[in-house]
């Protein structure tokens, strides 16, 4: 059990979707929260929707910018004393493309932010993290890491290594003061694919049958994860669905997630080229 009362936070992806909403949980509880996203306009939104005053710090910070990320520790230190707690949000979709559509370089953008970015902030932070008599390092993944999405490989595969990264961390630091948790979120209504450059178009968009969560709701269930010191935590009945596929037939959840995604692109298509009355 973690006390969430009193305690200093830092968020990444604080300037929109659940990553906004985990700061917000959080500040609603009594935490100091630091704040961190790529976009300050975003940044001061969540500021000023929080309206926690002193409580909540602003870093608008590049995670893939390795110098920039190892200044934010002293950074969080010097507006709040400590640091008792890392929730990564922050992350990309690629467009809803197949691979061969994609340039090398977009590639690297997705993992560079999702994995390169996890890396960046983890390391930074594992030093005062450890120094406190009790600490949280919580990373999301996706259920994309659970199994691949057609149309979403190398978010997937980055999500995929997050996961991984994470459980490996689970088992570096179990002795420690340090509770590692990773967070499989499905569908989520957040603005994610605008924000990552992505379209506005997805198999869960908002014509989708595919039941989604809301990012208040996620944000809910991600702090009382750490309040509860938990290892894993599944967000929506599709990633808990999917998670038990996974491990109990990988071929067939594999084969069944790549029709589901070809079946949603064909409706999409065909929505599209109905003709408007």
């Amino acid at each position: 059990m973690m006390k969430i009362n009193g305690n200093v936070f830092v968020v990444t992806g604080a300037g929109n979707g659940i990553g906004r909403d985990v700061a917000l949980e959080l500040l609603s509880r009594g935490a100091r929260v630091a704040g961190v996203d790529i976009s300050a306009a975003a940044l001061a939104d969540t500021a000023a929707l929080a309206g926690a005053g002193e409580r909540f710090s602003v870093h608008d910070v590049d995670l893939t910018d390795r110098e920039s990320v190892n200044a934010l520790p002293g950074a969080v230190e010097a507006q709040h004393g400590r640091v008792d707690g890392l929730i990564h949000v922050a992350g990309v979709i690629q467009r809803f493309v197949p691979i061969r559509e994609l340039s090398t370089g977009d590639i690297e953008t997705v993992f560079d932010v999702n994995l390169w970015g996890t890396v960046n902030v983890n390391k930074a932070f594992l030093d005062p993290l450890l120094a406190r008599p009790a600490a949280a390092l919580v990373n999301v993944s996706s259920m994309g890491g659970l199994i691949p999405f057609p149309g979403q490989t190398a978010y997937s595969a980055s999500k995929g290594a997050v996961k991984l990264w994470t459980e490996g961390l689970h088992a570096e630091l179990a002795q420690s003061n340090v509770t590692v948790t990773v967070v499989f979120p499905g569908a989520i209504a957040t603005d994610i694919a605008r924000n990552s450059g992505a379209g506005e178009t997805s198999a869960a968009g908002a014509d989708s049958p595919i039941k989604m969560t809301s990012s208040t709701d996620a944000a809910r269930q991600i702090v009382e994860a750490v309040a509860k010191g938990k290892v894993r935590v599944r967000i929506g009945n599709d990633a808990k669905l999917l998670d038990r596929l996974s491990r109990v037939m990988p071929t067939k959840a594999i084969e069944l997630i790549a029709k589901k995604m070809a079946s949603a692109a064909g409706a999409a298509a065909g929505q599209e080229a109905a003709p408007t009355k």
